[in-house]
């Protein structure tokens, strides 16, 4: 079930969005505006994944599926930006006609905003395996910096999760009224909150011990030429 649900993210995050349409024919839309009608199917299909991980209450699960999608978010995101850079494309500038500069433009723009609902949800699950990880630190910080600027999150119904986003990482300085609306004790943005707290809590125990007994197993070892002695 785990490998599964985890296919079902990558595959979600890596699918190529297609950006020839019926709607980019009509000569009255922009480029922007075609891109985000586009992304708003994008989007729903990551809230319904993400809704399936939230449904499926199974810490454990959770974790080792959240792991693997954070591998391939941050993969996709470090290589879309790569030929981002190499193609010296400005974020609020014109589209590319490019195919590939357009898949890796929706991909970090995408990608930026799944992982910022993953980590609104699941700040705990996030920051066990983000906040050791510099490289996928600076990689969100330049994805919040290219999205900020794109434009497609200037409205709407996404227009806060850069934000939130970037107070929940440290990325940013917090506001004083700052609160994460999904954060379990705000029960009424999280069903089941105290469950899942305290089977996060037992689970995190789990893995601290487990840490433990493999530092426990590598020990101080004594040297051959020492044990000749």
């Amino acid at each position: 079930m785990d490998y599964f649900m985890a296919c079902t993210f990558l595959f979600t995050l890596i699918l190529p969005r297609g950006m020839t349409t019926d709607t980019e024919k009509k000569s009255s839309d922009s480029g922007l505006e075609i891109y985000k009608k586009l992304f708003e199917v994008k989007r729903k299909d990551q809230m319904n994944a993400l809704k399936n991980l939230i449904e499926l209450d199974d810490v454990n699960q959770q974790y080792k599926i959240i792991d693997i999608m954070l591998k391939g978010l941050f993969k996709v995101l470090e290589d879309s930006r790569a030929v981002l850079i190499a193609a010296d494309v400005s974020p609020d500038g014109p589209f590319s006609h490019d195919e590939k500069i357009k898949d890796a433009y929706s991909h970090v723009v995408e990608n930026t905003a799944f992982f910022g609902d993953v980590v609104l949800r699941f700040p705990k699950i996030v920051h066990h395996y983000f906040d050791r990880n510099s490289n996928w630190n600076n990689l969100i910080r330049w994805g919040i910096s290219f999205c900020n600027q794109t434009g497609v999150f200037d409205q709407g119904p996404h227009s806060q999760v850069l934000g939130l986003m970037a107070q929940e990482l440290g990325i940013s300085e917090r506001s004083p009224d700052y609160q994460n609306p999904f954060k379990a004790d705000n029960s009424e943005f999280f069903p089941g909150a105290n469950s899942f707290q305290k089977a996060l809590r037992e689970e995190e125990k789990r893995r601290k011990k487990e840490e433990k007994r493999k530092e426990i197993r590598k020990g101080p070892r004594i040297s051959r030429s020492q044990s000749e002695l």
